[in-house]
């Protein structure tokens, strides 16, 4: 059972990364307005694309889904405190729908990431010696 949650939160992490790159790569207005408020338009808003690219296809294999589980809640980390400090909750009348769905990958990483506390265990015993 524990190896289905963590698939399945994997892969919902995965498929909510990954969708949210036409955005970022069609320059699509609310990416363009966000990166904008944040003063990284466009190197951060392609360049953070390139990286959820990338989680998100770690986050797809069970082998690698560790790696990008940390990888991906380093970048949703990031999209939070943004939200948080610069943006507030709510972007452009969108009801703090992408706050909402930022918090649901942090959560669905979460899980992933403790469901996989044997490798993170190993990792940090690794770093230690």
């Amino acid at each position: 059972m524990k190896f289905y949650i963590e698939r399945i939160s994997s892969i919902m992490a995965a498929i909510l990364f990954l969708q949210t790159l036409y955005f970022k790569f069609s320059a699509a207005p609310e990416s363009v307005f966000i990166f904008s408020e944040l003063g990284m338009e466009p190197y951060g808003r392609i360049g953070t694309g390139i990286i959820e690219l990338i989680v998100g296809v770690l986050l797809l294999r069970r082998s690698t889904a560790f790696i990008g589980a940390i990888l991906g809640l380093g970048v949703i980390s990031g999209a939070i405190l943004s939200h948080l400090l610069i943006l507030g909750i709510e972007v452009e009348n969108d009801g703090g729908f992408l706050f909402g769905i930022a918090i649901l990958v942090f959560i669905l990483l979460m899980i992933s990431l403790i469901l996989q506390k044997d490798k993170l265990l190993e990792l940090l015993s690794s770093i230690r010696r």
